[in-house]
């Protein structure tokens, strides 16, 4: 069974980078204890590119935020959805506030992903 993909992207004031990198890291941590094979946070560098549509034009980010491009990894759906379970059940999670998150939930986009090419450098 092929592996399986939880991808995001989002916007992230700048003034808020650091909080959303600090929550990132604790979120790793439980994510990665339950099963998720990798956890992974990018902020944009090179967003003006040639051809297709930019993701800073995607998200109509503003000059004072930045674009995050994460995803998380994890054997099969099955061990996705379990691992999903247990992470929503692990106390350091607790007091974790939907509201008050270092960005604009309405802002972010995320889904599931089958890979159809997964091939890694040794």
């Amino acid at each position: 069974m092929p592996r399986y993909v939880d991808g995001f992207v989002l916007v992230v004031p700048k003034k808020n980078l650091e909080a959303y990198k600090k929550l990132a890291k604790k979120a790793s941590k439980v994510w990665i204890d339950h099963g998720a094979l990798d956890y992974v946070e990018c902020v944009g560098d090179t967003l003006n590119t040639e051809g297709g549509l930019p993701f800073a034009k995607l998200v109509k980010k503003k000059p004072s935020e930045v674009v995050v491009f994460s995803w998380i990894t994890y054997r099969s759906k099955k061990s996705r959805d379990a691992t999903l379970k247990k992470v929503m059940a692990d106390s350091r999670l607790d007091g974790m506030d939907m509201n008050d998150m270092p960005f604009d939930m309405k802002k972010m986009s995320y889904g599931g992903f089958i890979p159809v090419v997964d091939v890694s450098a040794k």
